[in-house]
């Protein structure tokens, strides 16, 4: 692997000790990854600040004690409890007390606190062409395909040491060959797929993820005025059920317009494959108990909370059913202080902060079902929680948090 002057000094501890270990386990991670150089990276986003175990721990830290800092704007990624709700955790007590350890420990290196899984809904952003070491799934695909940034999958503990350095191995979804379509799927319309819109983009990233795991696809047929949202869940659908991490879709997304589709082999996506997508991921009953409404997987935005609040202005909530939604410490800041989202905490909803409630258990009712309207929630909810999980619309959630039970499509 080339070096540069930049790479050397850090090597050589010019830059600390901290930048150095780093700096040694990056030049492993890219020579395994075959890359023959180094480049600058202007963030970085951490996924190992969510506690894992001791390792989590003594990895971060190993570099506190070596004197670390992070040379570029770096985020914290979602963290294993809700430590601003110490009282909804279901969950082992101790694990608390780890949990804020380890964001210290983070804090300490340099990384900002934003413990949310979807850093792109701030207000700075990467840019297009930009690169950056990004970790967490939904993040990854978000900025590769919506915002034309560049990020390779970096997972624990990869990230940090992305963040300590500045520097990443030329690899991956970095170099241009990499992010060219392998696939192109004709997709059938909304209206095709007979699905509510808000099923539509969860049904194509859960099939497209599936059929085409690992690689790029091309999507041709997606609604052209496909809101942030509905990118958002497609994505976070797809990086859920096979490894999707960028996407191009034509008249959508800012990289589609380069990419040459000849030659690319071609699938087609019938208009009865997204509805059994659908129904694969929601195996409710009519009439059965709903323990809980679960929202914001990914962390809800600001535009997400007044669809929510539209929804339930007027209604009431069944007191054996519990709605939670998971978003940012500055998402929920904003909406807590604002008298616009009333109908939010009149129907009592709860928002959770700095984790998501896939990971971290916090529905007290140990039976009945939980219902949510993303795909991700619904494909690793009963195997992180093991409880039954229904994707629905917001519509229908809303009605049988209502009802308490599960409530008639509409």
């Amino acid at each position: 692997m080339k070096l540069e002057s930049i790479d050397r000094a850090l090597l050589a501890g010019e830059h600390g000790a901290a930048a150095a270990r780093a700096m040694e386990l990056l030049v492993r991670y890219g020579t395994a990854c075959g890359a023959d150089r180094f480049i600058d990276i202007e963030s970085a986003h951490i996924d190992g600040c969510l506690y894992h175990g001791p390792s989590s721990i003594d990895f971060a830290q190993h570099f506190v004690d070596l004197g670390g800092k992070v040379r570029v704007p770096t985020t914290l990624n979602v963290a294993a409890v809700d430590v601003t709700h110490p009282g909804w955790n279901c969950g082992p007590p101790e694990i608390i007390a780890q949990q804020e350890t380890l964001t210290r420990l983070h804090e300490q290196l340099g990384c900002l606190p934003t413990l949310t899984c979807a850093p792109y809904q701030r207000m700075v952003r990467p840019r297009r062409g930009e690169h950056v070491a990004w970790a967490e799934s939904n993040a990854i695909v978000f900025i590769n395909s919506v915002l034309g940034a560049r990020t390779d999958r970096y997972g624990d503990f990869t990230d940090l040491c992305a963040a300590l350095t500045g520097r990443v191995p030329l690899a991956g979804l970095h170099r241009d060959e990499a992010r060219r379509p392998a696939i192109l799927f004709e997709l059938p319309s909304v209206e095709a797929a007979a699905l509510p819109r808000d099923l539509y983009f969860a049904a194509i990233g859960y099939l497209v993820g599936r059929r085409a795991p690992g690689i790029v696809p091309y999507l041709r047929g997606l609604p052209l005025d496909a809101s942030e949202d509905e990118l958002k869940a497609l994505g976070a659908t797809g990086a859920s059920s096979g490894a999707l991490a960028l996407f191009h879709a034509e008249g959508v997304t800012p990289e589609a317009a380069d990419m040459s589709t000849e030659g690319v082999k071609v699938e087609v996506v019938s208009t009865t494959e997204p509805a059994a997508a659908i129904s694969s991921l929601c195996r409710a009953v009519e009439g059965e108990t709903v323990a809980a409404v679960c929202l914001g997987t990914p962390h809800y935005s600001i535009h997400e909370f007044a669809q929510l609040n539209r929804a339930v202005e007027g209604r009431r909530r069944s007191s054996q059913t519990e709605v939670y939604v998971s978003t940012s410490r500055e998402i929920s800041s904003a909406v807590a202080g604002d008298p616009a989202f009333d109908a939010l905490r009149a129907f009592g909803v709860n928002m959770i902060v700095d984790t998501c409630t896939y990971l971290a258990p916090v529905v007290r009712q140990t039976s009945g079902l939980i219902l949510t309207t993303s795909g991700k929630y619904a494909h690793y909810g009963p195997g992180n929680l093991g409880r039954r999980v229904a994707l629905m619309t917001l519509d229908r959630c809303i009605r049988s948090a209502e009802a308490g039970v599960v409530a008639t499509p509409c």
